[in-house]
């Protein structure tokens, strides 16, 4: 069986030891160097062109965070921040799964070293397997016009930071009401939401219960074990529910798009890039209820796995590059746009 090459970048000498020491009993990775800052790691790089890279935020000369933003703009490779801020400093650790890094965990100290990472082997392997793409400069959003009246649903999971940062760059202040599902932890997700409602013209939150859906308003599913629905009293409003039956994922795309059947004919739904397939039956239910659905294209997926999925089970109408999804979603008559006939219908 072939090894999974894997490069550490980490400055302190015994963090090196004690993590290369660690992945190296474990029998499908090969550890084939260390490099303790940005120059040694370009260098490593070129020679000895690893699978996957952990990366420390805090670095001499370059931090970790500039050192990424090149990499993945010049040789888009798997890297996952391995650092001590990816949870003390989450704001850090969501810029850098923003820049492109795959996965952010957090670097123990003191005695649980070991039990703490227990995992990271099975993530540098998933990580590996994934597609990078180089990530190129925002352009400056352009106003949208028109009352598109419209309910727009995203679900996302590895790569949907920037992805989501693409799309919602073109979104205008008025925007349709917005409800995005992404597969994050919770405290990563309150981190996405301030990061989103700095940047871009909307209002970016997490949603709570009770909340009401309105144009202007992009909610995020907040995790800590619920799942984002939708619920009608005479207004729509955000229901918050036990994640307990549906599933593996948290929170999970297929209840959100479930429960807007009600509404399906009002309502444009996107699968974006990630593992799995979670989101495939709620929007396939969807679209057989009228709803137009979106899914983004395999070339600029981080990793296909979703979007496939949906597109596998009949649910998806058109399917998009990245740069043009925001575009449909914002179309007012998207269902004239259908251009991927659901199998057997």
């Amino acid at each position: 069986m072939k090894k999974t090459r894997v490069l550490i970048v980490e400055d302190s000498p015994t963090m090196q030891m004690m993590i290369a020491g660690f992945l190296a009993r474990d029998p499908r990775l090969s550890v084939v160097g260390v490099a303790s800052d940005a120059n040694a790691a370009r260098a490593a790089i070129r020679a000895l062109n690893p699978d996957v890279i952990t990366l420390d935020i805090e670095m001499p000369c370059m931090d970790g965070l500039e050192f990424l933003r090149r990499l993945i703009r010049l040789r888009p490779m798997p890297v996952v921040m391995l650092s001590s801020l990816a949870r003390r400093g989450r704001q850090k650790a969501l810029q850098a799964l923003a820049l492109g890094a795959v996965d952010c965990v957090e670097k123990p100290g003191g005695m649980d070293f070991e039990r703490s990472l227990a995992d990271l082997p099975d993530r540098l392997i998933r990580a590996s397997r994934l597609r990078v793409m180089p990530r190129s400069e925002k352009s400056i959003p352009t106003k949208h016009a028109g009352d598109i009246g419209r309910l727009i649903l995203i679900g996302a999971s590895t790569g949907g930071v920037d992805a989501l940062e693409t799309i919602m760059a073109d979104f205008p202040a008025d925007c349709p009401p917005t409800l995005v599902v992404q597969h994050m932890a919770e405290h990563f997700l309150e981190n996405l939401a301030l990061r989103l409602d700095r940047k871009i013209r909307p209002q970016i939150a997490l949603a709570e219960q009770g909340t009401q859906v309105r144009r202007g308003l992009v909610l995020l599913a907040p995790g800590n074990g619920m799942n984002l629905t939708l619920r009608f009293d005479g207004k729509l409003r955000c229901e918050l529910l036990s994640a307990a039956l549906e599933g593996p994922h948290l929170p999970s795309v297929n209840a959100l798009f479930l429960s807007a059947l009600p509404v399906a004919r009002q309502v444009t739904a996107a699968i974006l890039t990630g593992m799995g397939r979670d989101g495939a039956d709620g929007m396939l239910a969807l679209r057989r209820a009228g709803a137009a659905t979106i899914a983004q294209d395999e070339a600029s997926s981080v990793i296909f796995g979703m979007p496939q999925a949906a597109i596998e089970s009949g649910a998806v109408q058109m399917i998009a590059p990245l740069n043009d999804l925001a575009r449909f979603l914002l179309d007012e008559k998207p269902a004239r746009r259908s251009m991927h006939p659901e199998p057997g219908r």
